[in-house]
């Protein structure tokens, strides 16, 4: 007969889950009582303080500010920790809780409520945790401050940094197009519960009991802490996590195409117009005068009643070119485009419907080839080194 799946899958984590020896005399619940407020006591050396509420603070820390609201009001925690307390957290605030306990919807703080009490009045808040959910718990219990985390630091920013920009993508991960333990490598970034996960390291294979080749990790969190896994264990939560992204090479996925992949966001146009305003200045320069946007909405609805809006000249416009994009923050896109043709930006103070003053900014004396030409550049990530030259109408190298 052939084996359970989950009895294999328990067999392989039973190295990482192992139970620490036990001090002769305590309970099971006397041991996690202390293991837990020894995770807060080493959270306020190294941050000097005690762990803080609040949806601003890292998931880590609102956990452990929970862990301590409850083990001040518990008398049972109190009797056994108390000669443990060297840095006087349970008697913070006279003993009393920091503030009402915070309702975090995460499994994380349900299983620290489930560990730490048992008929004491929150029952409403308790819930029946799948032998699963209890391993992923215990991989987020074993996560320890990353003692070299100031040589990460820039790693981590400079992925941000691309994310922001646009350099790179996130693609959801789904189990059913399958995220082999192949893929985990050594530098892939991933997202999981709302932190950039790093592989910094992978240990040498081994065969777990269930015959499958497994390995010890070192997995960097953006919120300064780190764990040694195991591969599976990873591959396993960034499955269970339905928010979980893979974090693209620099280069990967495409910026405007007329094709997109199954999971690319489509993110909007942009847009270049021609106005058929009689402004003089306008009609004088209309071969070269764009103005240059970008929108989440439908164009045609967008330009439909530019006649009377002053950001269109207060008159029709025509479409002369659209670029599609995806999986792209229009807002920075756009300000982007806007900074590199700055140089040649229309200075033109027109009225409004109402005899108001109006300087539109979106429109640029240069030619469709060019605005071409910048497309392309963004679609290779090069843009960002190129400036307009209006003198000679082209994109020039930055020195």
């Amino acid at each position: 007969m052939a084996r359970d799946p989950d009895l294999d899958e328990l067999e392989a984590e039973l190295e990482e889950f192992a139970a620490p020896e036990k001090v002769a005399g305590r309970s099971p619940r006397e041991e996690r009582i202390i293991a837990g407020f020894e995770d807060i006591q080493r959270f306020v050396e190294t941050q000097g303080r005690a762990p803080l509420h609040g949806e601003d603070r890292d998931i880590f820390e609102r956990l452990y500010a929970v862990r301590l609201d409850r083990l001040r009001t518990l008398a049972e925690a109190r009797a056994i920790l108390e000669p443990l307390d060297h840095q006087g957290l349970l008697t913070a605030n006279g003993g009393a809780a920091m503030t009402p306990v915070e309702a975090i919807n995460d499994d994380e703080l349900m299983a620290e409520l489930d560990d730490l009490d048992e008929g004491t009045g929150i029952s409403d808040l308790r819930h029946v945790r799948s032998s699963a959910e209890k391993r992923a718990a215990e991989e987020i219990a074993d996560r320890t401050p990353c003692r070299d985390f100031e040589r990460f630091k820039p790693l981590f920013k400079r992925i941000q940094d691309d994310l922001n920009r646009g350099n790179r993508i996130t693609r959801q991960i789904r189990k059913d197009a399958g995220l082999l333990k192949a893929d985990i490598k050594v530098g892939e970034w991933f997202i999981l519960n709302g932190q950039t996960v790093y592989v910094a390291e992978i240990g040498e294979p081994f065969k777990a009991p269930n015959g499958e080749m497994d390995a010890r990790l070192r997995v960097i969190y953006s919120n300064g802490t780190e764990s040694d896994l195991l591969l599976r264990s990873l591959q396993r939560a960034l499955y269970k996590d339905d928010a979980s992204r893979r974090i693209s090479e620099p280069t990967a996925g495409p910026l405007f195409s007329s094709q997109a992949d199954d999971e690319d966001l489509a993110s909007g146009t942009i847009y270049v117009v021609r106005s058929k305003s009689d402004h003089p200045v306008v009609a004088a320069h209309r071969d070269v005068l764009h103005k240059i946007g970008v929108t989440g909405g439908d164009i045609a609805k967008r330009i439909a009643n530019a006649r009377l809006d002053a950001t269109f000249l207060l008159a029709d416009v025509e479409i002369v070119a659209t670029y599609e994009l995806f999986n792209i923050d229009r807002t920075r896109l756009e300000s982007l485009i806007h900074r590199i043709f700055e140089p040649a930006r229309l200075d033109i103070e027109i009225k409004d419907r109402f005899g108001n003053p109006v300087t539109p900014r979106e429109w640029f004396l240069v030619p469709l080839f060019v605005i071409d030409e910048a497309v392309e550049k963004l679609k290779d990530l090069t843009l960002t080194s190129y400036a307009y030259d209006p003198q000679s109408a082209k994109l020039v190298k930055r020195e």
